[in-house]
């Protein structure tokens, strides 16, 4: 019988056993190396695409905080302007008040009685005058009483002056300036 030696075909089927496994090996290190780099690209390009985003937002933020800080300035500035409104529109209206408060004074100054200084502060006036007598001063605070442009006259003092006359009589007095109520019919 012939001796056959199977050994070196055992041996090449080794070899060859051993090449596929290694290359196997290989193609799977080189797809694991494939897939992970694939991989890494794909988050990456997930981490740039959110970072855009948000730095769109972030852009649309400031503008949107610079313009309510525009809209902010500018209702500050409208509120000036409307408080400086009203101060003038009260200067205008209270105008014509200066002139009746004068006529309202020589309306009610009875005769007998002078007025030597008048002082206004705020919505009251203090008048320091001169009276020919007592009586005089009493129908001046009567007037005053009476009037619709004043309230609450109060006498603050009454002293004799007796250079002006017997009895003459010098006088300080306050006064409340009230404009009377505008009626419906007159707006």
């Amino acid at each position: 019988m012939a001796r056959i030696n199977l050994l070196p075909w055992r041996e090449e089927r080794r070899q060859e056993l051993k090449k596929e496994f290694l290359v196997i090996m290989g193609g799977t290190v080189v797809f694991a190396f494939v897939v992970l780099l694939l991989s890494n690209q794909v988050y990456n390009s997930w981490i740039d695409n959110q970072n855009n985003r948000n730095a769109y937002l972030q852009r649309n933020i400031d503008e949107l905080s610079r313009q309510v800080a525009e809209i902010k300035e500018m209702e500050a500035k409208r509120r000036q302007l409307l408080d400086r409104m009203k101060v003038i529109q009260d200067l205008q209206g209270t105008r014509p008040l200066v002139v009746h408060v004068f006529d309202e004074l020589v309306r009610t100054l009875p005769d007998g009685v002078f007025y030597q200084s008048l002082v206004r502060t705020g919505q009251k006036i203090e008048i320091s005058g001169v009276a020919e007598s007592n009586n005089r001063v009493s129908s001046l605070m009567r007037q005053m009483d009476k009037s619709e442009w004043f309230e609450n006259p109060n006498l603050t003092s009454v002293q004799a002056a007796a250079e002006l006359g017997e009895q003459a009589s010098a006088f300080k007095m306050a006064v409340q300036i009230s404009p009377p109520e505008v009626k419906a019919g007159d707006k």
